[in-house]
């Protein structure tokens, strides 16, 4: 019988998941709600993963690995930045102890990217990353990790060599609810119905960025003028948008660049016919299974398993 060895907790902004990890690596419990940091933060983090640990039934001395936002400088324990470029085993050795805690919990750090031209931060994807790439991977890579803010990480061999992030999800329902195309796509839901529309958007976008403000008009201009239906609309303005991002995601990256996508889900299908519309070469990766894989390697590093 498996014994529990370990909590694995991904807390996001507002999103907050525990596992229960056994000795043997299947999961013996799982908990999930909407407690990430900005409500922690209020009602306490030591309270909200209390209250995760008694769901699952966790032993008072399993220890505690997290990855995401409770790292941040809002957050629980600041877990600081790692700086790029750098090795991914360096993400595995920067784990930040919580004090003052009855068990061993311990909050992983992001990356950062202090070049003064093009500054950026991870937290919480780096360990997503380290789920989804193979120990001996070998070559350039470049791992998309879809959301709100869409992270594009560079890797070569074993080593982290930039990223970027690009607001495409909040800049979707920026566009959708507060801009003039609004009125375009009134009445219809997040997920685009119209999949030639989409597949010609992203298209269109990526082989001509500088064109994208005007290809998002034309999502209500081609409603006004021919007839554009509301679900084509919404359609054009999300594949410009994930068309544009991969087009700066790629700017400087060999055409021949395999791609890893770690998403599930809605994302997962709106990317994976993104790079077949453009024939791009990509393999995916489960998002739930790259956070648990990559918290894994982090636990058997601090823990020596």
């Amino acid at each position: 019988m498996t014994t529990p060895r370990y909590i694995a907790v991904d807390w996001g902004t507002s999103s907050f998941r525990l596992w229960m990890i056994g000795s043997d690596g299947s999961v013996l419990g799982e908990s999930r709600s909407d407690e990430g940091m900005t409500t922690a933060a209020k009602t306490g983090f030591a309270e909200v993963l209390a209250k995760h640990l008694a769901t699952v039934g966790a032993p008072e001395t399993t220890p505690v690995i997290v990855c995401g936002m409770a790292g941040a400088k809002q957050g629980w324990v600041e877990a600081g930045y790692i700086d790029v470029p750098t090795s991914l085993s360096a993400i595995l050795t920067g784990a930040v102890s919580v004090p003052g805690q009855s068990r061993d919990v311990r909050i992983l750090p992001g990356l950062a990217q202090r070049d003064k031209a093009s500054p950026d931060v991870i937290r919480g994807e780096e360990t997503q990353l380290l789920g989804a790439l193979e120990p001996d991977s070998t070559g350039p890579q470049a791992v998309c990790m879809p959301g709100t803010h869409s992270k594009w990480v560079h890797v070569e061999d074993a080593d982290v060599i930039g990223f970027s992030t690009f607001m495409t999800g909040e800049l979707f329902d920026a566009i959708s609810k507060h801009t003039i195309l609004s009125h375009a796509v009134a009445g219809v839901d997040q997920s685009p119905a119209d999949n030639s529309a989409f597949k010609a958007s992203v298209t269109a976008a990526f082989h001509q960025p500088e064109m994208a403000s005007n290809l998002l008009f034309t999502a209500r201009s081609g409603q006004l003028l021919h007839g554009l239906s509301a679900a084509a609309a919404q359609a054009r303005i999300s594949g410009t948008l994930i068309g544009l991002e991969i087009a700066g995601a790629l700017s400087d990256a060999a055409n021949d660049t395999p791609i890893v996508l770690v998403a599930s889900g809605r994302l997962q299908k709106l990317y994976e016919t993104a790079f077949k519309s453009l024939s791009l070469k990509f393999t995916t990766v489960d998002a739930d299974a790259a956070v648990l894989r990559g918290l894994s390697a982090a636990a058997a590093a601090i823990w020596q398993q």
